[in-house]
């Protein structure tokens, strides 16, 4: 074998750790490398807000159920003290130039906690300790212009949401026009060389897209090359999906998806075959029950389908042989090029795509027949907070309006309570009461995975009653939005 294969196969054994000991010494000779495996975690998440009362505990929250968190803040020097370990980015959602696309880099789900600021007329603590204690009532005032904040960044947050946010039912786990850090560390090239070839690959970020490439040769008995993953960090659970979504421009030529349900380096994958074009893009769809499980090219009769709930690793091929001995027609030797926009799961569940914290009593300002000396302030003073509450609703409008799905919560006034007390919640915007900070941001997470709550607009307070919540039962209660204007 000369010299520049062991080099190359030098890096595929030490990428993936087929060989610890050599791993190690490899580990020495060069700088530091990645982990050897890729952490994944259950999705990533986008928190608006996060430094608020009921954005920092969905943050606390989030991470301590191992989501990745990117948490949205206008000012990250006082956020790192905040939010731990998540990923902050600083942005304003109604300065729309600060919205970038990277803001959605693999989001799969997004939480608004955001809110105008409001504190008493006299003045607050940094810690804003009179606004959180919820027992003397203070004159209120408001910092921010509720126009702003509760209606145009809104519509500013909906806006990149729509152009970013995978549909309904998919779930983004390799967006290359938006790579997140640690992506160009997962995929490693394994080709033929492992068996004495003297083909090469690479994989290679550029123009919003992987791109594959390298030249694949017959020599020595070859005629393959490769890009997998490390090892996934737990194993992808896609049990709730149909199948894998690749886009990809093409060659011409047949390329390999792989993918396998154990961690072993060389089990049985599960292969789809997919024809490309020449310099034209293709979407290609793979259903999970048309994955064909193989050892070495060969078919194994025995093999059960792939257990979609333990997804270890992918695989991009092109090798001049299909399964059991026959030759991939589209096959020639020489240069190769795939360029790959996306790797996504779809056919899944329904789920909301915003989680949007809104306040009860939007509708009540200037309703017919209210008795106010009953109304929380809020309602009562809402002229002279600047129609927070009014604002409040035309930004739920917006996301009403939108092709987004959805839920919006209504909470009634907030407290610092310790949140053990059961939920109640109802439509019409009649509910009156308090509850936890702790509980709402609770309830935001719950939503996220529960199809039952997409669609739905709702008031929520607590019980008297300790306990858990039915998540499932409170959100069968409720009607999905009918859309109508103020949602009464």
């Amino acid at each position: 074998m000369a010299k520049g294969q062991l080099s190359q196969l030098w890096q595929t054994l030490t990428f993936f750790e087929i060989i610890p000991n050599l791993n190690t010494l490899w580990q020495k000779l060069i700088s530091n490398s990645s982990s050897q495996s890729y952490q994944q975690t259950k999705m990533t998440i986008l928190v608006a807000g996060a430094t608020g009362g009921v954005g920092k505990r969905v943050v606390q929250k989030l991470l301590a159920r191992n989501y990745h968190v990117r948490a949205l803040v206008r000012d990250v020097e006082r956020a790192k003290t905040m939010l731990g370990e998540a990923e902050l980015f600083e942005a304003d959602l109604t300065i729309p130039d600060t919205l970038k696309p990277a803001m959605m880099a693999g989001v799969s789900a997004v939480i608004c906690c955001t809110g105008t600021k409001v504190q008493p007329v006299e003045g607050d603590t940094p810690n804003r300790e009179k606004y959180y204690q919820g027992i003397k009532f203070y004159l209120p005032e408001v910092v921010d212009t509720p126009e702003l904040v509760e209606y145009e960044g809104i519509k500013n947050l909906v806006q990149v949401i729509s152009q970013h946010l995978p549909h309904g039912g998919e779930q983004m786990i390799f967006d290359f026009a938006n790579p997140s850090s640690d992506l160009q560390e997962t995929w490693g090239a394994i080709d033929d060389v492992v068996m004495g070839g003297v083909s090469q690959s690479r994989i290679r970020l550029a123009d919003n897209r992987a791109i594959f490439a390298g030249i694949v040769s017959t020599d020595n008995n070859g005629g393959f090359a490769s890009v997998r993953t490390r090892n996934f960090t737990p194993p992808m659970d896609l049990s709730d999906y149909e199948g894998i979504e690749l886009r990809v421009i093409g060659d011409g030529k047949r390329y390999k998806f792989i993918t396998r349900c154990e961690g072993k380096w060389d089990g049985v994958g599960y292969c789809y075959s997919f024809d490309t074009i020449h310099d034209y893009p293709t979407t290609v769809r793979i259903p999970f029950k048309d994955l064909i499980p193989v050892f070495r090219a060969k078919t194994v009769q025995e093999a059960s389908q792939l257990d979609a709930a333990k997804v270890y690793s992918m695989q991009l091929m092109l090798s001049k042989f299909e399964y059991d001995g026959e030759l991939n027609p589209q096959f020639e030797p020489g240069p190769f090029k795939l360029e790959v926009e996306y790797i996504k799961a779809y056919g899944g569940q329904v789920k909301p795509q915003l989680i949007q914290i809104s306040s009860a009593g939007v509708t009540r300002p200037n309703r017919p027949g209210i008795n106010l000396a009953e109304e929380p302030p809020a309602v009562r003073m809402n002229d002279q907070l600047g129609g927070i509450l009014t604002w409040k609703l035309r930004g739920e409008e917006a996301i009403r309006s939108s092709n987004l799905t959805y839920t919006i919560i209504r909470p009634c006034a907030l407290t610092e309570q310790p949140g053990d007390k059961t939920l109640y919640a109802e439509q019409g915007d009649n509910l009156r009461g308090q509850v936890s900070r702790d509980a709402i941001a609770e309830l935001c997470i719950q939503a996220l995975n529960l199809p039952n709550a997409v669609n739905k607009t709702f008031e929520v307070n607590e019980t008297e009653q300790q306990g858990d919540t039915n998540w499932k039962e409170l959100f069968n209660n409720l009607q999905a939005d009918n859309h109508t204007s103020d949602m009464n």
